[in-house]
This record gives C-alpha cells, sequence and structure tokens, in this order.
C-alpha cells in the first residue's frame, strides 16, 4: 500500500501542492426522481429478470417481469442510488426498477471535470446520520463538500481503491461458496428414512403470532422497556437484541405475547426474500403479526428445529401464498408442518456438529469471516488516508 500512497503523493506535489479545491456534491452531481422508475407489482419471482432495488443493506428487493420504466444502467453509465430518507446509498452499473419514491439516481454533471467512481468513494468519508424523518438530499447532503484533485489523482485513487473492493468481492465469493457448501452438508444431516419419526410442529409446539402497538399512540413506544421484534429482524438469524421496544401500556394493549429465550421465529409475510426466513431468540421478547413464535416441548431440541427449518427455506417459500406483504404463510400451515424427530440425543449431536458450521461461515472472528472483517477495516482506513487532502486557500484580495 506504501507504493501506492508515494505515487499519490508524487502526482499531489506536481499537480497541487498548494491544496485542492473542495466542492459541494450538488454542484458535480445531478439528480433525477424515480417516478417513472417505479414498481407496479410487489409479485416478485427470481424467475422474472429486472431487479427492483433499494438503497438500503437488502438492495435487492426481488426481480420483477414488468418491461416499462426500467433504468438503464450499464457499465459505461453507471449510477449512484440514494435513499433521500436514510442517505445510505449503491453503486449500479446494470438495469433496474426501485420500490421506494423517497430514491433519487445520482450522476455526474455534463461539465463536472471528475470521475464518477471516485466522487463515490469521497461519498464514503461522509459521515452523516440524519436524527429526523425527513428528505436530506437537498436540504444537507447535497451541501457536503468533497474534495476535487486533478483527474490523474482522482484516476489513481480509483485504482487503488477497486483493487481493494476487488479483493473484497473475491473474498466475498469464497464465503458464499462455503456456506452452499455448508448448507449442502447441513440438509444432509437431516435424515427422514423409514426409521425416524416424522413429526407436525403443531403438535410439539406452541404456535402463535404477536402483535403490533398502535404508532400513533406515542405512549405505547416512547422509553419502552419491552422488546419487540420486527418482520425484518429474522434476517439476522439470531435475536439478542431488537431495534424497538415497547412500553407495558403498549404490551398490554395490543394482542402481541412474551416468548422466552430459545423460541423458533419464522416470518409469515415480509418484504422481499423476508417471507419463510427463520430466526431463534436468545432473550425474552415479543413479536409482531407477521411474526410466527414456536415454543417447542421437551420432545424437539429449539435449535434443531431452528437449523432444520433454515435449510426448509424454498419449500416454506412454495407452500406460501400472496405477494409476501399480506398473506404469505399463516399459523395453520406452519402448525401442520412436518419435521424429522429423531431421539433427543440425536438431535443435540447434530445441533453440535451445526453450531460449528455456524461458527466457521458466521463469525467475523473466525477463518474467512475474520479476513474479511479484516480487509474491510484495512480498506476504509486507506480510503480516508487516500481522500485526505489539503483545501486550497485563495487570494480573496
Amino acid at each position: 500500500m506504501l507504493k501506492y500512497m508515494s505515487k499519490i503523493e508524487k502526482l499531489i506535489a506536481e499537480l497541487c501542492p498548494e491544496g485542492v479545491e473542495f466542492k459541494e456534491l450538488g454542484k458535480v452531481l445531478d439528480y433525477e426522481q424515480p417516478t417513472k422508475y417505479l414498481v407496479d407489482s410487489t409479485k416478485y419471482s427470481d424467475e422474472f429478470h429486472t431487479p427492483v432495488l433499494t438503497a438500503g443493506q437488502t438492495f435487492i428487493l426481488g426481480y420483477t417481469d414488468e418491461t416499462d420504466g426500467i433504468y438503464d444502467a450499464n457499465q459505461d453509465q453507471p449510477v449512484i442510488i440514494f435513499d433521500d430518507f436514510t442517505t445510505a446509498f449503491h453503486w449500479v452499473d446494470f438495469h433496474f426498477k426501485v420500490k421506494s419514491s423517497a430514491m433519487k439516481m445520482l450522476r455526474p454533471q455534463i461539465d463536472a471535470d471528475v470521475d464518477f467512481r471516485f466522487i463515490y468513494y469521497a461519498m464514503k468519508c461522509i459521515h452523516y446520520k440524519p436524527t429526523d424523518h425527513a428528505r436530506h438530499w437537498i436540504s444537507q447532503y447535497s451541501k457536503f463538500k468533497i474534495p476535487i484533485p486533478p483527474l490523474p489523482i482522482q484516476k489513481e485513487i480509483v485504482r487503488v481503491l477497486d483493487s481493494f473492493t476487488e479483493l473484497e468481492a473475491e473474498l466475498e465469493a469464497e464465503l458464499e461458496a462455503r456456506k452452499k457448501q455448508y448448507e449442502y452438508y447441513r440438509n444432509s444431516l437431516f435424515s427422514s428414512g423409514p426409521d425416524v419419526e416424522m413429526g407436525k410442529i403443531g403438535e410439539m409446539s406452541e404456535c402463535f403470532a404477536g402483535a403490533t402497538p398502535k404508532t400513533t399512540e406515542r405512549v405505547y413506544w416512547e422509553n419502552g422497556t419491552i422488546p419487540w421484534m420486527s418482520s425484518g429482524e429474522v434476517n439476522f438469524g439470531t435475536i439478542s437484541s431488537t431495534e424497538k421496544m415497547i412500553t407495558q401500556s403498549g404490551y398490554e394493549n395490543c394482542s402481541t405475547k412474551m416468548v422466552p429465550p430459545n423460541t423458533v421465529v419464522v416470518a409469515l409475510a415480509g418484504q422481499g426474500k423476508t417471507r419463510g426466513m427463520v430466526a431463534i431468540t436468545k432473550i425474552e421478547l415479543c413479536t409482531n403479526q407477521s411474526l410466527c413464535s414456536i415454543v417447542p416441548d421437551e420432545r424437539l431440541n429449539p435449535k434443531y428445529l431452528y437449523y432444520y427449518l433454515k435449510g426448509r427455506y424454498d419449500d416454506l417459500r412454495r407452500i406460501s401464498s400472496g405477494d409476501g406483504t399480506r398473506g404469505g404463510l399463516n399459523l395453520s400451515m406452519i402448525k401442520q408442518y412436518e419435521v424429522p424427530i429423531p431421539p433427543l440425543a440425536e438431535q443435540n449431536r447434530i445441533v453440535s456438529i451445526l453450531d460449528k458450521f455456524d461458527a466457521l461461515v458466521d463469525d467475523i472472528s473466525i477463518g474467512l469471516p475474520a479476513e474479511l472483517e479484516a480487509r474491510r477495516k484495512q480498506y476504509e482506513y486507506y480510503r480516508g488516508q487516500l481522500l485526505m487532502f489539503k483545501e486550497k486557500e485563495y487570494d480573496r484580495q
């Protein structure tokens, strides 16, 4: 990395020894509203070809078969999608549609002497967290200033940072391959042969859905102390905390119910690929109405059930109905779902094996996840160093 820094330092000494100009983002980027690119239907399918994007962590919500109003981004004409409420953003170089009307598409102004990828990396160095539910591009974000060094320096910085992201992508691909190997091995552990009894979840567990206190009643939410799990949080797999808390008043005024630790939670509905996903709780909490809580009896190891259902995601999606925001899975489907029930000792053995595999592919302190996390931190450090410029002082006389 030092040789890259040395080359860039030489370019700076040659091209801008007195510093560089800083410009507001709104002076180098134009924005476009998403109105004509909004998806009409949320009936997504992996069989369709056009991705529906969000600027948040999920990124690809699903795929649509709609053919009108597609944003035609490509490698020669990429775009940055920007969430006007959260200020999250992504680099996109393929065609897409969007779900949210809060999205903005950002591209460089025609006369801007900038490398677009450099602008993207510079935006990554802006540390801003919105504190209110308002649109931020025009009012705040577009006014942030970034350094604009001469183009040769921009391009060299992009070359260096792209090499980091390419290595990260290789590690992510290898990690994904290992996850697929793990999933194959996990599924092979669950035997459903003639010697293994099958049992319905509802015959061995208590199953129930939660509820949501009225969001307009501040007394139900402000200074809450009771963990309340939303359907999106099922994506985390292991639930040790929740984003939101409700008050005792909120709990008593809706039909949700407390669930104990080691409860298996299945998403009955949710955006994108959430429906059918499974989590297991590590704390006492309550949930919303889109989650089914499964509290097994003594015949069923909760972690065994969690791992089994985690491997049956595609099947749970197949038996469900609706578009994922309404309908979808229901309590009856979960109660009737059959699970192989080997002796408890065998269930415990399978859980012990899969716990070790889970750590290898998910724990950021072990193996590839640890290397990937280290690379990400290294990349963030050098990105900050590469984009640290002295602002040029102008003679105002």
